[in-house]
Order: C-alpha cells, then sequence, then structure tokens
C-alpha cells in the first residue's frame, strides 16, 4: 500500500502509486472508477489516511517504488510533455516500455537541448523543482549579439524584465565568435523561458540553448536521447539523507599491530633474550629491567672517578684510544705510487727528476704500474765498430 500522509487528496496517492497522473486520476474518479472504503466518490475532493481501503477497478493501489532519478539527453525537437494534441514528438515516446511511469523535472522548450531529469516519484518531482532547494542550473548559450562583462555582472544582483522580477543570475562570457557569443549563465528559478528573455533584454537573440547542469547531476558525456539511471546512493547523498559512516573507535575488537621480527641482518639488530637468575632462557621481568637501567649512570660515573691518571690518553667519551694510527694527510698533486716487486729482489727507487720515468706515466707524477723498462740508457748502447 502507499505511503499516505495525513489528511492527504486522494488523487495525488493515486498519481504517487504510478497509475496516472492527478489530473487523469481526478477524471478516473469523475467516471467512477475509483472506490474509498468500499464506497465509489464521485469527487476528487475526498481525503485518506493510513487506514483508508482505495480501490481502482475493484483493484487495491499497488506499492509505492522507491524513489528513482534519470537523465535524459534531450534532443531539439522534442516536447517536455506526456502528450501533445498537435502529435508532435515529444521525450516520453522513445522510452524503454519496461520503466516506470515518468516524469519531467523541469520544462525545456522544443528548441531547448540537453540535461533532462526524469523521477518516477512525484513528490521528489516537487522537490526538485522549488526554488527552495537552492539547486543551481547552469546553461550553455550562443547568441547573436554584442554583450560587455559589465552588463553581465550587474546580472548577479537580479533583474526585472517585463514587470517580471529575476533573482540573481550568474553569467559570464565565455569567447566572441564573430557575431555570436558563447556565455555561460546560471539561475536557481527556473521560471518560464528566463534565458531567453534576460538575453533578448540585454540585445541578445538565443540561438542555441543547452543545459549542462540541475544541481549535483551533470550531462556529461551522455549521448543524445539516451537514459542513464542516477545511483539511489548518489541520489541521496545529493538530497541529504545519506547518513556518513560512523568509524568504529580504536581499541577492543582491532588487532594491534604484530612486532617487527628482531633477526639478525635487520635494522634493529639481534639482541638475545636476558636471563635471570635462577630461571633459565626466561626474559627479565619490567621490574628488573628498570632497576638496572636506573643503575647503569651511577656505575658509569663511579668508575670514571676511580680511573687511575697514568692509563693512558683518553677521548671525549673516556674510552682509552688504542690501535689508534695516524694518518697521512692526502696533498694534492704528485702522489707516491707502492712498488710492486715482481720477484723476490727489492726493486730500487728512482730518483725524481722534472720528467716522468716512462711515457705512459701519468702527468701528475705518478709512475705508471706495468711491465718493466728493458730499454739501456744512451750512455750504456753499444756503439756499432
Amino acid at each position: 500500500m502507499v505511503e499516505i500522509q495525513k489528511g492527504e487528496r486522494i488523487a495525488k496517492v493515486i498519481a504517487r502509486a504510478g497509475l496516472c497522473s492527478r489530473r487523469d486520476a481526478e477524471a478516473w474518479i469523475a467516471a467512477g472508477r475509483v472506490s474509498l472504503d468500499g464506497r465509489v466518490l464521485d469527487s476528487p475532493a475526498a481525503v485518506v489516511t493510513a487506514e483508508s481501503v482505495i480501490e481502482v477497478d475493484g483493484v487495491p493501489l499497488p506499492e509505492a517504488e522507491a524513489p528513482r532519478l534519470f537523465r535524459y539527453h534531450k534532443p531539439r525537437g522534442e516536447l517536455t510533455t506526456t502528450r501533445d494534441p498537435q502529435g508532435r514528438a515529444t521525450v516520453f515516446d522513445r522510452l524503454p516500455a519496461e520503466l516506470p511511469r515518468l516524469q519531467a523535472v523541469g520544462r525545456l522548450d522544443i528548441n531547448s537541448e540537453g540535461l533532462l531529469l526524469m523521477t518516477n516519484d512525484g513528490a521528489l518531482k516537487r522537490q526538485l523543482e522549488l526554488p527552495a532547494s537552492g539547486w543551481l542550473r547552469r546553461y550553455r548559450v550562443r547568441a547573436h549579439g554584442r554583450v560587455t562583462t559589465a552588463r553581465l555582472a550587474a546580472l548577479a544582483k537580479g533583474i526585472t524584465v517585463e514587470g517580471v522580477d529575476y533573482g540573481p543570475v550568474e553569467a559570464q562570457l565565455d569567447r566572441q565568435s564573430g557575431a555570436n557569443a558563447w556565455l555561460t549563465i546560471g539561475l536557481r528559478e527556473g521560471k518560464n523561458r528566463e534565458v531567453r528573455k534576460i538575453c533578448a533584454h540585454l540585445g541578445l537573440s538565443v540561438n542555441r540553448l543547452i543545459r549542462i547542469s540541475y544541481g549535483p547531476f551533470s550531462l556529461g558525456k551522455l549521448a543524445n536521447r539516451n537514459l542513464e539511471e542516477v545511483p539511489p546512493k548518489r541520489l541521496r547523498e545529493a538530497l541529504g539523507l545519506e547518513s556518513s559512516e560512523k568509524r568504529k573507535p580504536r581499541g577492543k575488537g582491532f588487532a594491534k599491530a604484530k612486532p617487527k621480527p628482531n633477526r639478525p641482518g635487520s635494522r634493529r639488530g639481534f639482541k638475545k633474550p636476558e636471563k635471570t637468575e635462577g630461571t633459565a632462557g626466561t626474559k627479565t621481568s619490567k621490574r628488573q629491567a628498570a632497576a638496572k637501567a636506573a643503575q647503569k649512570p651511577a656505575r658509569s660515573g663511579a668508575a670514571a672517578k676511580a680511573k687511575p691518571a697514568g692509563s693512558g690518553p683518553t677521548n671525549k667519551t673516556g674510552a682509552k684510544k688504542t690501535g689508534l694510527k695516524k694518518t697521512a694527510v692526502k696533498k694534492t698533486g704528485v702522489k707516491k705510487a707502492a712498488a710492486k716487486p715482481t720477484s723476490g729482489k727489492a726493486v730500487r727507487a728512482k730518483p725524481r727528476t722534472g720528467k716522468p720515468a716512462n711515457k705512459t706515466a701519468s702527468k701528475t707524477g705518478r709512475k705508471a704500474v706495468g711491465k718493466k723498462d728493458t730499454r739501456k740508457s744512451h750512455a750504456n748502447r753499444r756503439r756499432p765498430s
């Protein structure tokens, strides 16, 4: 059964059940097709409650479906109406047959295109259409003529056109392409042909009008004449009905993080478990560890005072310098190369001269390590007889 609020008209309840519109429900009542609590009605002025039993053609009202919302890309040349007396195409003609009865949220005239919202719930339709909801509707407008940014900025304070007051309008000039200007206009009321009348007041003639967004829902890349349902969760979030998930408090119910493994090669190093007196292989208790930590500074201080003066040089930390060797300071320039003997005999070091000992010596004077130079000097060469 449809959820009925206190003191609700019967035609509204029948329309919300998805059987027909309010106008059609009133016509059904006048034709004697609707009965209330077993009595056939002849006037739509009846008010019903949750305990009322409503039947249409002898069949109780079906269960109302959950509110659903659809995005439709309306093309030019289609009317936003259920049916047209002149037989022109409407936005409902090409909808799939398996869908429930849908209603358009707001209107787009026959020459306008873009995003059109549809819903199966009359109350949701009314809620989205009211200016009190504060949802901004954005349009891309191509208009013939020229306009200044100052005149567009003045629309933010509202404007009166032909005795009709319009609220604040967000308008900006995107570009001027020849004789046409591309504008982006945003408004929150959506009165009859509001965008076209405001542009005409500015001296512009609209030749293309595209609605690109309606509140939090945008046209995006929806193809022409395509219909796509809005996810229920997103719809509830847009209406403020989706409750935020409460985070579970940390503590009970959550597993603690495991300590890092204390193994050889890790950054923390490898520590063997300490053994207590009388118990082998068991770790010391927390109290014993704290007592040992408190005694350590006292012992180190006493040991430092009792140390004899002639025990040798010490560093800043008090540790004795043992095994330290003086390292030679490296000089920039000529460096001595360590001679590597090729046999058991020691190689005689040659006196250093201004030129390198052989051709393979480096420019810095360092002797290259390689084959032994076996060439005889000029003085020891044998002269020909």
